[in-house]
């Protein structure tokens, strides 16, 4: 008798236990962020004219939401950490971010995982950092917002992050374009909304336009959400080549360049980029990337100081069209001081 009481007491947690979850996973779902495939952003801009024949550099920068820091690892890349340890770390990397945007100043800067109001950031709101410091604009579209993100333990908690693209050209439209999801429910309900930001500035005296598109791709997926995201970013740039335009896109691929293999894959055990290669652009476009330094290292320990010994990859870059004279592209190496990636600068003219 006292057996099946102790039994029925277990049973009776265990019940108590699957609705709790259930409720909870329940909750995540009503509350998932759900964006519209093209999202019309209230556009922030100053009034500098763009002309052909004009020479300008582009800056594109994962900022790894200022708490990627050399001395730190990441859970998701092997690592066991989920946020810094202090406030004033992420602050120090935010100054330090900035500096380096400040230093290596670009007309355009493209910066991908900006916190605006992040518990694994301590809730500063970086896009209002940014731009306080270089006194220009910028527009912001979200491609992760969640009210409580469960996982690991201690868990992530409430994150509000995206992409930001800064100007002191003139903006006429700003859009927000969702890619294709990766991942299945209830995945989704706490997981990134992955998006392109796409800002249109005229070209004075004529009316064509320089066409920007910012985007960060799926990471930590199979496979197949980078390359349905890849497909829907060629076919963009295309539809906007077509018109007439000029068009450069940039950001962080989550994926190495075909023919680029400055620096080999020797920790195969951990995360391993996909590979994407020329063939899959449009006709009319082209990569410009380099090997000068890498953009990124593995998050599975603090970075070592050595390329040799911290597994680095190239990720990040641009796409641009041929309209475009490509005249440098240079990764700045900041030996992941602040965050786990490296910025990439472009200098182009206008044909």
């Amino acid at each position: 008798m006292k057996k099946k009481k102790i039994l029925k007491i277990i049973g009776s947690i265990i019940l108590v236990m699957i609705l709790l979850v259930g409720l909870f996973i329940g909750w995540l779902t009503v509350r998932e962020y759900r964006p519209k495939a093209v999202e019309h952003i209230d556009v922030q801009s100053m009034d500098r004219t763009l002309k052909t024949g004009e020479e300008f550099s582009v800056l594109s920068y994962n900022t790894g939401y200022a708490a990627l820091s050399k001395e730190e690892d990441f859970f998701m890349d092997g690592g066991k950490k989920v946020q810094p340890k202090s406030k004033q770390l992420v602050e120090t990397n935010l100054e330090g971010i900035t500096n380096t945007l400040k230093k290596e100043k670009a007309d355009i800067y493209f910066l991908q995982e900006v916190d605006v109001n992040s518990k694994r950031s301590y809730y500063i709101n970086q896009q209002e950092y940014y731009e306080d410091a270089l006194q220009i604009p910028g527009n912001f579209a979200c491609n992760f917002k969640c009210d409580f993100v469960p996982y690991p333990l201690p868990p992530i908690g409430k994150v509000t992050s995206g992409l930001v693209t800064m100007t002191d050209y003139k903006v006429t439209d700003a859009t927000r374009i969702a890619l294709p999801e990766s991942f299945k429910w209830p995945v989704k309900t706490c997981n990134l909304k992955r998006c392109m930001l796409e800002e249109r500035i005229p070209i004075s005296g004529t009316d064509k336009e320089l066409v920007l598109v910012n985007f960060h791709l799926e990471a930590y997926d199979s496979g197949e959400g980078k390359i349905a995201q890849s497909k829907m970013l060629a076919a963009k740039l295309k539809e906007e080549y077509e018109k007439g335009n000029y068009v450069i896109a940039g950001g962080d691929f989550n994926q190495t360049f075909e023919g680029m293999d400055t620096y080999p894959i020797h920790d195969k055990d951990s995360w391993v980029p996909g590979k994407v290669s020329a063939d899959e652009l449009e006709e009319g476009f082209s990569f410009a990337v380099s090997d000068n330094a890498p953009t990124c290292r593995l998050l599975n320990s603090p970075y070592s100081g050595n390329y040799e010994e911290s597994q680095v990859y190239v990720i990040d870059g641009f796409i641009v069209s041929d309209n475009i004279e490509v005249l440098n592209v240079e990764n700045i190496d900041t030996q992941f001081e602040f965050t786990d990636h490296q910025p990439v600068k472009l200098n182009v003219k206008l044909k």
